[in-house]
């Protein structure tokens, strides 16, 4: 299958299948592929949790609003999270990055109020969402990425301080009841040539 047939066939889950469990193998890809995702200037200002542990997932479930069943039903919840801690952020990239990025940091995010620089970190955190939800429609798994749910609270479960939620995506496989998959909703895009322009 072509990457654009996995594309075509993707589609934002809604019920899940709780019976059918991912091979752990898949799931030690995933985080490989996520490790690879890229970032401005190779910055990494992220932390992803895959949560597979059933009390852990009953406690999001309880603080993601609609997403309950999403969270409760599916294989893996995967947790985006942001670096919160500036400070943190700056030696990690002092350590590990080359001397031209950390200076293109230095001159032109590091200026920025801080409110501007968490957003340049959450920015590359979505870079890496869309990594994960296009490896799984290459792999066959299903995906639904959430923001309805209730970040602090996500952070506290997790015992994060240094970091915080942004986004959350729910990994499995559908059940074959469920009303969204394309075979009974058919996928909805605006016209191509009303979004993509050729120069």
């Amino acid at each position: 299958m072509s990457f654009l047939e996995s594309m075509q066939r993707r589609y934002t889950t809604k019920k899940y299948d709780a019976s059918k469990k991912i091979e752990n193998q898949k799931i030690e890809t995933l985080k490989e592929i996520l490790h690879l995702s890229p970032s401005s200037i190779n910055s990494q200002p992220w932390r992803f949790t895959f949560i597979s542990d059933s009390d852990t997932k009953k406690k999001l479930s309880e603080v993601s609003w609609l997403n309950t069943n999403k969270v409760l039903d599916s294989d893996t919840v995967v947790v985006f999270s942001r670096i919160n801690n500036i400070n943190l952020f700056e030696e990690q990239i002092e350590k590990g990055l080359p001397k031209g990025a950390v200076d293109y940091y230095k001159e032109f995010i590091k200026p920025q109020p801080e409110e501007q620089i968490k957003a340049w970190f959450g920015r590359q955190v979505y870079l890496a969402l869309g990594i994960l939800l296009s490896a799984c429609a290459e792999m066959g798994i299903d995906a639904t990425p959430m923001e309805g749910i209730e970040p602090k609270n996500y952070d506290s479960i997790l015992n994060q301080t240094d970091y915080t939620t942004l986004v959350v995506v729910a990994i499995g496989y559908r059940d074959q009841d469920d009303f969204n998959q394309p075979s009974k909703n058919p996928k909805s895009r605006r016209d191509i040539n009303k979004v993509i322009e050729t120069i």
